[in-house]
């Protein structure tokens, strides 16, 4: 039965390129789109621009354009590179739209009638020099817990712990560099603690992730608080209704661009927007997203739909973050790639969506895009098994049988191709991998059929079979079986690989109406063209290329004058003496055991060897750079004569020694292999 869908994925934010981070969450979402529309659902794909807030308006005034100018041109870059990578919008706005624009004060309304917005007077850090409120992340200092410089206004990179701007030290402007000053003002909230039964109801109803809810779990047991939902001017966005000189903040209009953007695609195209948005709708609507907006999508944003008469969430889908190589995406080490960049050098979209699917699966966990394994994989499945089955047989074909495929094919292994390459189960097996985004079950089962295949053509040997006189019978069915498998594998990948997919329809001239799913006929007496090369090998070279022209200089950037800040006492001298630097205890430390820490963004719990009876637990702010699983086992140094301090999640008993800058990081300092633990670094 044909179903009615609606998809989005998360605005990107019209601040920067699309890198290849981003594009994890927009091929995940193209990919199961895609298999729905094969299977002929109505699905409609929509996404657009999150253009508003403070950083858009200090970018344009960087630059000396208007805030329209610069999220038009960021429009069409960003529109450019998912054309590109092949990812299908059905449409693609922009928050800062009419239709959002409506929408977002038809709901501010909606809300304010049901008496969930209140206002109160809040107090602000304001920049004199600029003449603004700073949001927390414009403000930087001196860490409250472990008196880290450079740290943002609401966390610490270095130790992981959260506060209140206001408890900073020496806090200064990241805009003006002046020491801001606190101001009241007043500000208007969406009462989200009176939203709690339900969102506790809704949240278990099968709507998240099991461990999204478990998430969500921890938040309801910190409580709710009302959600800011106002900004001061000047700032980019939509002004609210009888408030003059209030905006609102970004984060109330830009889930609500979902909702302008299926607007904006109604118009166009005769759809009817209530039907998908009304409160008792029977459609159905997904969200994909990444695991660090799931409190805005699974909190604020289902309780704003709620309590202004619209329709909620069907389900929402959560995914990890990417890491390259194993860690953090670097401009030093030139892993922090744009979309534009990877395809200036390796050129193919389809070798990293081919990848991505490889990695993917329905969880929350972070994939990594190993760039050797990368090669490695896109030359040995794609090239080597999948085109490979084409490009050995069609040659046979073309050459010795006009570009005909056989009448009827092997006995036996017409049999095995109905059971094995196309019988229900396993249609209904792959698409259930895709349904449930289980991308990497579903390509090992593709490329498992493609290994089957690739048996039985060596076994055959074609190339022999041609040789031998009163063979061309048994040459022509066993490439025609191979060509028909062909085929076969092609519907199965082709939600990961479009391009190549309609490729190969042109060389077996299919056409659309043949690459439905759930296929049960074969080509026989069938007509092909010549055969050309679909995929070429991946060549290495490419990847250095693309890794070297994205490395950061590591020349030092003259900062532009600022105001000064503040300086705190303690750096009228800057050195210590070698005496004081001795008491410092410095161990080489093995990582036995290293895990999340539920309720900490950047927290990692390590479990460290340092020769004594006991192993020590630290609580380290590196869950940024590293999967846990990867540092069991390294080699690592820690001070070990530091006070024991106790944090909201248990005693740490001493401090992982990690390096960073703006360049990336933090990277824990690694001792060579020779070293044990125990051993005093001197």
């Amino acid at each position: 039965m044909s179903r009615k869908i609606l998809v989005t994925s998360a605005l990107p934010y019209a601040n920067g390129s699309i890198h290849l981070g981003h594009l994890v969450e927009y091929i995940q979402t193209d990919i199961w789109v895609r298999f729905q529309k094969m299977q002929g659902h109505e699905c409609h794909y929509v996404c657009a621009d999150d253009t508003h807030g403070t950083p858009i308006m200090l970018r344009a005034e960087k630059e000396g354009i208007t805030p329209e100018a610069l999220i038009e041109n960021v429009h069409k870059e960003h529109n450019a590179d998912f054309a590109d990578f092949l990812v299908e919008f059905d449409n693609y706005h922009s928050t800062h739209s009419v239709e959002n624009r409506e929408l977002a004060i038809s709901i501010y309304k909606a809300l304010k009638a049901n008496g969930k917005i209140t206002s109160k007077t809040i107090e602000q850090y304001f920049d004199p020099v600029k003449n603004m409120f700073l949001p927390d992340r414009f403000i930087k200092g001196e860490c409250p817990k472990c008196h880290a410089k450079d740290q943002y206004g609401d966390s610490c990179e270095v130790c992981g712990a959260t506060y209140n701007p206001t408890e900073l030290i020496n806090p200064y402007s990241a805009v003006s560099g002046a020491a801001p000053v606190r101001k009241e003002t007043e500000h208007y909230f969406f009462k989200l603690s009176e939203c709690e039964g339900f969102l506790k109801e809704w949240t278990r109803s099968g709507t998240l992730q099991n461990e999204a809810a478990n998430k969500m779990g921890e938040w309801f047991g910190n409580g709710l608080n009302d959600w800011d939902i106002s900004r001061d001017a000047p700032y980019f966005g939509f002004e609210i209704p009888d408030a003059p000189g209030k905006y609102f903040y970004v984060w109330l209009d830009a889930p609500i661009g979902y909702m302008a953007s299926f607007k904006n695609l109604c118009a166009k195209s005769g759809l009817d927007f209530d039907e998908y948005w009304k409160k008792d709708s029977t459609t159905e609507l997904y969200h994909f997203i990444g695991k660090d907006i799931l409190y805005f999508h699974a909190l604020f944003w289902p309780a704003t739909l709620e309590y202004s008469g619209y329709r909620k969430p069907t389900q929402i889908f959560a995914h990890g973050f990417l890491t390259v190589n194993g860690e953090k995406m670097s401009k030093s080490r030139g892993t922090f790639i744009t979309a534009r960049s990877y395809l200036d050098h390796v050129q193919n979209p389809e070798y990293l969506r081919y990848y991505y699917a490889a990695k993917l699966n329905g969880s929350m966990e972070d994939i990594d895009l190993n760039l050797e394994d990368f090669v490695a994989r896109v030359n040995s499945d794609l090239v080597g098994k999948y085109i490979n089955i084409a490009s050995r047989c069609a040659g046979f074909i073309n050459n010795r049988f006009d570009g005909r495929l056989s009448k009827e094919l092997p006995i036996q292994w017409a049999q095995q191709l109905k059971h094995e390459f196309m019988s229900p189960e396993t249609w209904q097996k792959i698409g259930l991998f895709y349904v449930d985004r289980d991308y990497s079950k579903a390509i090992r089962e593709i490329m498992r059929l493609a290994d089957i295949a690739n048996q039985y053509i060596a076994e055959e040997e074609p190339w022999k079979l041609a040789k031998l006189p009163g063979s061309e019978e048994r040459l022509h069915q066993v490439c025609s079986l191979a060509i028909n498998i062909f085929w076969l594998l092609t519907i199965y990948i082709k939600p990961v690989l479009p391009k190549l997919a309609e490729q190969a329809q042109e060389f077996l001239q299919t056409g659309d109406n043949q690459m439905v799913w759930d296929q049960n006929s074969v080509l026989t007496n069938h007509q092909i063209r010549q055969y050309e090369p679909l995929v070429t090998r991946l060549d290495p070279k490419a990847i250095e290329a693309m890794v070297e022209a994205n490395k950061e200089s590591l020349q030092p950037v003259q900062p532009a004058p600022q105001t000064k800040q503040p300086e705190p006492a303690m750096e009228e001298n800057t050195y210590i003496s070698i005496d004081d630097f001795t008491k410092v205890d410095l161990r080489v430390a093995r990582i036995v055991e290293a895990n999340h820490v539920e309720g900490a963004e950047k927290l990692l719990q390590l479990t460290l060897d340092i020769g004594e009876e006991k192993p020590r637990n630290v609580f380290a702010g590196i869950k940024s750079a590293y999967d846990p699983a990867t540092l069991v086992g390294r080699l690592t140094v820690m001070v070990a004569n530091l006070a024991p301090r106790k944090m909201k999640f248990g005693m740490s008993e001493g401090m992982v020694l990690a390096a960073s800058d703006e360049r990336g990081g933090p990277f824990i300092l690694s001792p060579d292999s020779g070293a044990q633990p125990g051993m005093r670094v001197k």
